[in-house]
This record gives structure tokens, C-alpha cells and sequence, in this order.
């Protein structure tokens, strides 16, 4: 079909046009659910009828407070029938949480599990009821997607995309994602990455098989089953893969897998060189760039090999660093802050809800510090100081402090990333109280529990009863790490 290489292609018709084609070809699966294209067509249009009768509207945000499933995928392209952009939440965020950002979002509709209805929410079901499956002359949502972060301030932020709801060769091309591949995505869609993996290999009248968990050996036996060429993982799922017996990894001949990606942490080198001596340095690839897109990076496992530890050339859009008095570094080696934009003359890729951008002239930053050698390869030496990443997850502390010191007894918190063998870090949380306060660990736990995510609540809880702050009234986050860093190595 030529719309799969077109610029511009309306995403709501995507479904309708590989319905013709494909009918019966199964375009998702979720464990034992399975959609055709001709299923997700004519769902997706009785779905975004009944969105539309429930308020939605033309450019307003639609929250699908859905996990890794079948519902999800026809939920979205419903979004794009009804001129909606689909927002998808984890469904398991605590109400405060969900609370800030539905706030900011404002959308239109909450589509949610069965079970899990609050007052103005809808299941796809309920949507779906009675609703004529019959074509729409679907009007055009100005974004496609707008995903969201948890923020440094501690307060969420809505990413919204720049680009309207039509098929683009960016997303496909920076993925190296080709026409009628089956995709594995094996983390949950409220993460741009996987979101992003998985609508694209859709748009390209693929198969996307999602894990509604991620479980080391059932990723290998999905894909022998299906024939996948093309999977996502982050390094802790990687970590867990390799630690396998070899007797049951090495069972799976993987000989369909054609590009494995990973993204969203950074990967230790001696578990990029065990996959690479598995696969084939010509099958892993990585990733490194934000969900604002203005520009990123891209590198096969056969370049990592000589430029070892580094995340690849820029092959999108513009970066150059900045040193701590905004001056540009341009010598290889040397170390500064990363700075990013679009290539001039191309339109923005995003916009904020609920922040502004870090900026400098036009160019904006992530807060991640790296270095550019002689060749022009990006290495990353640290994320932003008070960022932690956890299994891939961007966790911020400044959202589990301001939990913590609601705690009538908390004078101070302070959360770290520690290392961790599995997921690369584990929070860790530095609790000030008084002495006479007797407050205990267990106490504090409890009291997050409720209030936070489980991926946000810290696995430890240190009680300290001096002052975290220094002298100048400073909390030293960084002295504050390199103290237990150094406690645990000894």
C-alpha cells in the first residue's frame, strides 16, 4: 500500500486502509487476546463513537488508564477516530497522583479497567455499547500522543507531541522499523519508548505482540512463537535474560530476531559485550534521546565495539555542550552539559504542560552531562544530579521527599540511587527525625505506601537524627551517596 511510506497519512484511517488488506492478519495480541485488523477497524470505530458522546472533541486529551492489552491499542486509534490524543497511564498510580495530572491534562474522558471505574471514568466496553460500527469522517487530532513525566520539580509534566495525528517516516527511521515487521514490546505503553515501538509497527501494517509482564524466558518463547524481528528491551530486562541458565536461554533459537533496542537506562559494558557475543553485534542496537525528540542518538552493536561505552553519533537533530558558565566545549574529552534542539527550519516536536524547558538560546537540555570523543560518538557520564533511573523507569526524588516530609515526624528527606546488581539502582531514603520521636522505618514505609507507585517507593529506609543540610543550609545530595557508596563497598 503506498501509504505506508507516505508523509502525512491520517492516523485514524490507518485501520480501515489495512482492514481492506489484511482483514484476518492479526494486527495485536496480549496473551491469549488477539485483534485483527478488521476487529481493531471496526471496534476502534464503535469506541471512538462512544467517546465522542461522552465529551471528547477535536484536539482535547482522552486518558486511557489502561495496562499492555488489546483494549489499549483499539482505545487509541479510537482517540485518533474521535480527533482525540490518547494519554496512556499506568493504571496502577495512586489517586494523588493521578489526580496532579488529570489536572493538567483536563482530558475530555478516562477510559479505564473493569474493576477500577471512579465516578466519570469508562471501560472500552462501556464506550463501545450499542455503538454502530460504521465508518467516521474522523477530524484530525493536532497531536499524536502526549505522554508524562514525572518532572524534577516533583510535580508531573505532559509532553505533548508537536506532531498532529499522521503517519511519519521519523519515528520508523530513527527505529530502524520496517513495513509488516512482528514487534515484541515488552514493557508497558505508558512509556514513550514502548508506546512509540509499537504504534509505528501498527502504522507499518506490522504485529505487535505485547507482554502484559515482562518474564525473561516467556520474552525468548514469544519470540520463537511468533516470529519476531524486531524487540524492545531496557538493560534490567536484559540483565535478567542473560542470567538464565544457559541450558534454558540458549534452548530458544531467536533465529527470526533480526534488531534488538535498547533504551531508557544506561547499559553496562559487560552486559552489551554478553549480547553481543550472543547475538551478533549486527542484531543489538541502542538508543539514547528524549521523549521531546528534538535530537538524539542511534548505534549498532558493531560500532559500540570500537567506540566502547558510547551511546552512538547524533543522527537526529543538534547537539553540542555546554560547560557550568554556558560556554560551548568543543574539543573531544571533555565533559559538559547536553544541550539539544531540532535542525533549524524543522518544526518543534513538542511543547510542555505543566513545565517549562530547560533553554539556552534555543537549545534545551535534559540535564544529562556527557562527552564527545574525536569521533564524534556521545558518552553519557551521569544522568541529571537528582534523577535516578530504577529498571529503566526515570524516578525523580523530589516528588518521594515532598511524600516523606508529610510526615508530621520528617524534618528532612533525602532519596539517593544506590546500585544495584538487577536494576541498575535502588532508591534510597535518608529520613531525618527527631530522636524522641521514635519513629521507625517500618513506620515510614507504611506511611508512603498509599501515597506513592510501587516503582517510587524507596526499597530502603535510613533514619538519621542530625541535619541532612549543611552550614550554607545545602542539602549535598552527591556527598550524601558518596558516603553510603563507599560504606557499602567496604
Amino acid at each position: 500500500m503506498t501509504f505506508q511510506t507516505e508523509e502525512g497519512f491520517p492516523l485514524a484511517e490507518i485501520p480501515g486502509a489495512y482492514a481492506a488488506e489484511l482483514g484476518d492478519t492479526v494486527a495485536v495480541r496480549a496473551d491469549a487476546d488477539v485483534l485483527t485488523w478488521a476487529e481493531l477497524h471496526r471496534g476502534s470505530n464503535r469506541v471512538a463513537r462512544g467517546l465522542l458522546d461522552a465529551g471528547a472533541a477535536t484536539g482535547r486529551i482522552v486518558a486511557l488508564l489502561l495496562p499492555n492489552s488489546t483494549d489499549l491499542i483499539l482505545a487509541v486509534f479510537a482517540c485518533y477516530k474521535a480527533g482525540a490524543t490518547p494519554q496512556v497511564l499506568s493504571p496502577r498510580m495512586k489517586p494523588a497522583e493521578l489526580d496532579a495530572i488529570l489536572e493538567l491534562g483536563d482530558p475530555a474522558v478516562v477510559v479505564t479497567e473493569q474493576g477500577r471505574v471512579r465516578q466519570g471514568h469508562a471501560t472500552v466496553d462501556d464506550l463501545a455499547a450499542g455503538q454502530p460500527d460504521h465508518d467516521l469522517d474522523a477530524p484530525l487530532a493536532p497531536s499524536w500522543k502526549a505522554p508524562t513525566s514525572g518532572g524534577s520539580t516533583g510535580r508531573p509534566k505532559i509532553i505533548l507531541s508537536g506532531r498532529p495525528a499522521v503517519t511519519s517516516g521519523f519515528d520508523t527511521g530513527m527505529w530502524g522499523i520496517a513495513p509488516r515487521q512482528q514487534a515484541l514490546i515488552t514493557a508497558p505503553l505508558h512509556h514513550n519508548a514502548p508506546f512509540v515501538t509499537a504504534l509505528s509497527t501498527l502504522f507499518l501494517g506490522g504485529t505487535v505482540t505485547l507482554l502484559t509482564r515482562f518474564d525473561a524466558e516467556r520474552t525468548l518463547a514469544a519470540i520463537d512463537a511468533y516470529d519476531v524481528d524486531w524487540v524492545y528491551l531496557v538493560p534490567t530486562m536484559m540483565r535478567r535474560i542473560m542470567a538464565l541458565p544457559d541450558e534454558v536461554r540458549l534452548q530458544y533459537a531467536l533465529a527470526s530476531l533480526r534488531s534488538v533496542w535498547h533504551c531508557a537506562e544506561p547499559c553496562p559494558v559487560w552486559l552489551k559485550r554478553k549480547w553481543i557475543e550472543w547475538l551478533g553485534p549486527e542484531r543489538i542496537w541502542e538508543l539514547y534521546g528524549g521523549t521531546e525528540a528534538e535530537a538524539g542518538c542511534t548505534l549498532r552493536g558493531d560500532e559500540w565495539l570500537r567506540h566502547v561505552g558510547s551511546v552512538g553519533q547524533v543522527t537526529w537533530g543538534e547537539m553540542k555542550l555546554l560547560d557550568l558558565d554556558g560556554a560551548e566545549i568543543t574539543g573531544p574529552g571533555v565533559s559538559g552539559e547536553i544541550y539539544m534542539r531540532v535542525t533549524p527550519g524543522t518544526d518543534a516536536t513538542y511543547r510542555y504542560i505543566g513545565a517549562e524547558p530547560t533553554a539556552r538560546d534555543g537549545w534545551s537540555s535534559l540535564g544529562d552531562i556527557g562527552r564527545f570523543d574525536a569521533d564524534g560518538y556521545l558518552y553519557l557520564l551521569d544522568r541529571r544530579s537528582d534523577m535516578i533511573t530504577v529498571g529503566g523507569v526515570n524516578v525523580y526524588p523530589a516528588e518521594i521527599e515532598a511524600a516523606l516530609v508529610e510526615h508530621e515526624h520528617v524534618l528532612t528527606a533525602v532519596v539517593i540511587g544506590l546500585p544495584d546488581a538487577d536494576t541498575g539502582n535502588r532508591l534510597h531514603a535518608i529520613v531525618h527525625t527527631p530522636e524522641r520521636a521514635g519513629v521507625t522505618a517500618d513506620e515510614i514505609r507504611a506511611f508512603l505506601d498509599g501515597r506513592l507507585s510501587r516503582h517510587k517507593l524507596p526499597k530502603t529506609v535510613e533514619l538519621v537524627h542530625d541535619s541532612l543540610r549543611d552550614a550554607a543550609g545545602k542539602v549535598r545530595r552527591s556527598e550524601l551517596r558518596a558516603q553510603r557508596v563507599t560504606e557499602l563497598a567496604r
